[in-house]
């Protein structure tokens, strides 16, 4: 008996690690359905997995609740597999300059949390009950910068992740009872256009002597939206090239 196809749900889609993503799910005939604040690359529409890509502002509560409405009725009865909340924001000063504490804005900290730690919140919330029928998973993209003052990330982007890294703990617990999995992804410097331009300084301090690629990350996304990671709850994989360790 042919199974029905999988289906995930990504934020963030429209490069870097979410395209790498979208690419990654699609081999393995996993049916795609992303949101981004921009259309995604044509070559990246071409991809007969990626079922459904709707332009959402995720940081926009109303746009938000229009996300997830749209992509329920895509669902309509089928049940969901995976969430990858991989959507996030580094505000930078206009010299590229890294904000802090005291010279952050605060309404853009507001605007960080919004997207990078209340988003991933409410989508959970909102399919809950499309993961409960796949006995799902859920991938939080948090970030190396959430557990140890980073060079380049901002104080706003690093606190919000640490939130994620902590909320994924709680959402593991009360998620059980749903028959639903959730887990987190902490990057360290992977080479995608937000990268910092003086990025490759860090080299030294990475146990491996290289930067990471977007398919690294999208590789251990789908290990923990797979059956060979059924036991795998409350857990956050470092994928940084031991960068994490030093």
């Amino acid at each position: 008996m042919v199974r029905d196809p999988k289906t995930v749900i990504l934020t963030g889609a429209s490069r870097g690690i979410g395209h790498s993503t979208v690419s990654f799910f699609s081999k393995k005939n996993w049916e795609v359905i992303t949101c981004s604040r921009e259309k995604p690359p044509e070559e990246c529409r071409r991809d007969p997995n990626w079922s459904h890509h709707i332009t959402a502002d995720l940081e926009d509560g109303k746009s938000l609740d229009n996300f997830v409405t749209e992509a329920k009725e895509l669902l309509a009865e089928k049940p969901l597999h995976a969430l990858v909340n991989n959507a996030g924001w580094s505000p930078k000063s206009p010299t590229q300059e890294r904000l802090g504490c005291l010279n952050g804005d605060l309404e853009a900290w507001r605007r960080v949390f919004e997207l990078n730690f209340f988003a991933p919140l409410k989508l959970a919330r909102g399919f809950a009950a499309s993961l409960r029928k796949g006995n799902g998973s859920i991938v939080n993209i948090t970030s190396i910068a959430g557990h140890a003052i980073h060079p380049f990330a901002g104080s706003a982007y690093s606190t919000s992740k640490a939130a994620l890294s902590s909320l994924t703990r709680e959402m593991a617990n009360e998620f059980a009872d749903l028959g639903v999995r959730v887990n987190s992804v902490a990057p360290g410097e992977i080479e995608t256009a937000m990268l910092s331009p003086d990025t490759e300084v860090l080299i030294p301090r990475i146990p491996l002597n290289r930067l990471g690629q977007p398919n690294d990350i999208a590789s251990t996304i789908y290990f923990l939206c797979s059956e060979d990671s059924t036991y795998i709850t409350g857990t956050e994989i470092f994928v940084t090239g031991g960068q994490h360790i030093l």
